[in-house]
């Protein structure tokens, strides 16, 4: 499976995403440790992904990676053609700015502020106008499922409706890719599959990309995809023939939804 794996990816040129030969080392001397090992891997536009693994085996430092929160120490990463790892600082800051939304474990809103004004944030960031801030952030609200939340403090929401929030904040930007470290660790089961219905229906009707990190089959069952990593290496990667169903957007189910 492995030299197969291999052999796909070399073959690939029209990802968006790739990765070759990538290392991770951490620390210098007899400290150093190495959390990824030669990885080769293709993303394309559209794709759902689950990444899997022990603890410990890369999977959040390969996402890490992907979003530009971390460099590599050797091989190349090609994003849209450009390679990542030539880039300085700032250029690096403006692709995730413009391309990439994340979505963590931790909620990471702002206490005292409003849904909206948590979603604005990044926007605030690329120096858009206020009027401009509110109707996307009010939209992007809007589509996970929290109009009328706007105006409410995290302390006056659900877990998974702060979830939402956080989701929202991502895709406020139109990002081209969504990347989600343990988006449902924090969660019951009942809202751990609500947001997994809400990133499957951005995937396959927005066609956001999005790349998971999780530990659960249960989450990763509705993703398209499954690469598995083992001590610092792609282990498998392989289709979900039978990703779970999800009823799209506009449909009595989904109208009735509710966190």
């Amino acid at each position: 499976m492995k030299a197969e794996v291999r052999r796909v990816a070399q073959a690939d040129e029209a990802a968006l995403i790739s990765l070759r030969g990538v290392d991770k080392v951490y620390g210098t001397g007899a400290t150093a440790f190495q959390a990824l090992k030669e990885i080769d891997l293709d993303i394309h536009g559209g794709e759902f992904i689950a990444i899997m693994g022990p603890s410990g085996s890369g999977k959040s430092t390969a996402l890490n990676i992907i979003g530009c929160l971390d460099g590599i120490t050797a091989g190349s990463y090609r994003f849209r053609n450009t390679q990542v790892e030539q880039l300085d600082r700032n250029q690096r800051a403006l692709l995730r700015r413009h391309y990439l939304g994340f979505v963590f474990q931790g909620f990471n809103l702002l206490a005292r502020t409003s849904a909206r004004e948590n979603v604005e944030l990044p926007l605030l960031y690329r120096g858009q106008d206020a009027a401009t801030r509110h109707r996307a952030a009010t939209a992007a609200l809007a589509q996970v499922g929290l109009a009328g939340w706007e105006h409410h403090t995290p302390a006056e929401l659900s877990g998974g409706q702060q979830q939402r929030v956080a989701i929202a904040r991502a895709i406020a930007t139109q990002p081209l890719v969504l990347l989600a470290d343990e988006p449902t660790g924090n969660l019951d089961t009942t809202r751990s599959h609500e947001i997994m219905t809400l990133l499957t229906r951005l995937n396959s009707e927005q066609g956001i990309t999005v790349i998971m990190v999780t530990h659960e089959p249960e989450m990763a069952a509705y993703t398209r995809r499954i690469v598995r990593f083992v001590d610092g290496r792609v282990d498998s990667d392989q289709p979900n023939e039978h990703p779970v169903s999800v009823t799209p957007v506009g449909s009595d189910v989904a109208a009735a939804e509710a966190v």
